[in-house]
């Protein structure tokens, strides 16, 4: 694998890409769209340039490659940042090329279905941040999480160590995002339990790896995104997150299980797991075993947030992934020390390289 490549960061004023490697959602839901690239211009004093397949529901793989080809090339973009995730980003993939923009690294900002291409970019050496998309993060109805809000800063800003912190307060619930009213408050939060540590004995610095757990499981399935020579991860930071699809237990298990088949696991020393989001306004929550609340996962070919889904079992999966961390930063993949941001590869942890702290 080759060394890691840390892009620099933009500044003030710099373009940045904005695209949808997965959906084009901000064409069906404008609100926290608009909401996130005004927040980007007007917070963080950058602009933010779109590309053809930005806003078109129904674009084809080539499409957005050739978004994200474009992105990468223009030397007058200094970071790419995914309006948002989805479910099919894997046919994308293929069709990257990869000297192309392993010659011109950028840092790139996304999570969720967005794994596939920040796994893409580890392979390339280039370090990238897991989180902060435009719509979920950016877009967040009255005002950003203020965790998100400081790590991103960091993340695009700061380089150096970023400190990761326990969010306070977090939510499971999301409103309509067609309704205009849903942008008139925050959304309603619950207080936060801090970190939940175990076999925490010891001290551990690494690379961090990982990102949705069900598309890490679609990886290992297309035999993408995950290196051959499984030593490239020992003693790194294993990070992982469900959806918003609310997996099962039983379905969690049997991933892990099978990336245990590959010998994947044994390779990290230490794994990160961000807090699963466990309701559906969708459905109501009930109570199964006495081991707490399960909701019934909202189901449709829009997206989860937006809650114009029909309900369905638990089991059936359909629709666009597009989800937030759980913490409310953004993970970066990392090597602790030198660099960390908010929650993906750079929090807003960090994929390819970058480290968190905390």
């Amino acid at each position: 694998m080759p060394t890691p490549s840390y892009p620099p960061e933009p500044s003030p004023g710099d373009r940045v890409a904005v695209i949808s490697p997965s959906s084009g959602l901000p064409g069906l839901f404008p609100l926290p769209y608009e909401l996130g690239l005004e927040r980007l211009r007007g917070e963080y004093g950058l602009d933010p340039v779109e590309y053809p397949a930005t806003r078109r529901m129904g674009s084809t793989p080539r499409e957005r490659a050739d978004d994200i080809r474009a992105a990468f090339a223009d030397p007058d973009i200094k970071a790419v940042m995914a309006s948002i995730g989805g479910d099919d980003q894997i046919t994308v993939i293929p069709l990257l090329d990869r000297e192309g923009i392993r010659a011109n690294p950028k840092p790139f900002f996304g999570m969720s279905d967005n794994t596939h291409l920040l796994a893409f970019l580890h392979e390339s050496g280039i370090v990238t941040f897991h989180g902060a998309s435009v719509m979920a993060e950016l877009g967040r109805p009255g005002a950003m999480h203020p965790r998100t809000a400081e790590s991103l800063r960091a993340a695009l800003f700061t380089p150096g160590p970023y400190e990761l912190l326990p969010a306070e307060r977090f939510r499971d619930l999301d409103r309509d995002w067609a309704d205009p009213a849903t942008f008139d408050a925050e959304p309603e939060t619950r207080p936060g339990a801090g970190w939940t540590w175990v076999n925490a004995g010891r001290v551990v610095e690494g690379r961090t790896w990982g990102g949705c757990l069900e598309v890490v499981g679609r990886m290992l399935m297309a035999g993408r995104g995950v290196a051959r020579d499984l030593s490239v991860y020992d003693g790194g930071v294993l990070f992982l997150e469900t959806s918003e699809e609310l997996p099962s237990g039983e379905e969690v298990f049997r991933t892990l299980r099978s990336m245990g088949e590959r010998g994947l696991p044994g390779r990290f020393s230490a794994l990160l797991m961000g807090r699963p989001k466990t309701w559906s306004s969708r459905a109501a929550p009930h109570a199964r075993g006495g081991r707490g609340l399960r909701g019934r996962a909202a189901r449709g070919r829009a997206a989860g947030r937006a809650g114009l889904c029909a309900r369905r079992p638990r089991r059936v999966r359909r629709g666009p992934r597009a989800h937030r961390p759980a913490t409310g930063d953004p993970l970066r993949r990392c090597r602790p020390r030198r660099r960390s941001r908010p929650a993906c590869h750079r929090h807003v942890l960090t994929s390819g390289g970058r480290r968190a702290t905390g």
